[in-house]
């Protein structure tokens, strides 16, 4: 996963906002105790930081992969 991706799953999952908001301050145990953007400047994968959001806000197992992006058509 690139952080891209890390990001559009956060605004996705939270909205654009409000991922910011928890992104900047909401401590995840899962990397250490740090925010998700702490933790993303100190070298976890992007992957790593999403499953610990997802464990903390209680993102479905279902949720957890986004949303279906459906291709563009030609």
């Amino acid at each position: 996963m690139r952080a891209s991706d890390f990001w559009r799953l956060m605004d996705d999952e939270f909205g654009a906002g409000y991922s910011r908001v928890l992104a900047t301050s909401l401590v995840l145990a899962g990397v250490g105790g740090r925010t998700a953007v702490e933790a993303l400047a100190a070298g976890y994968q992007p992957r790593e930081v999403w499953l610990a959001m997802c464990e903390v806000q209680d993102v479905p197992p279902e949720r957890r992969l986004g949303r279906d992006i459906k291709p563009a058509a030609n």
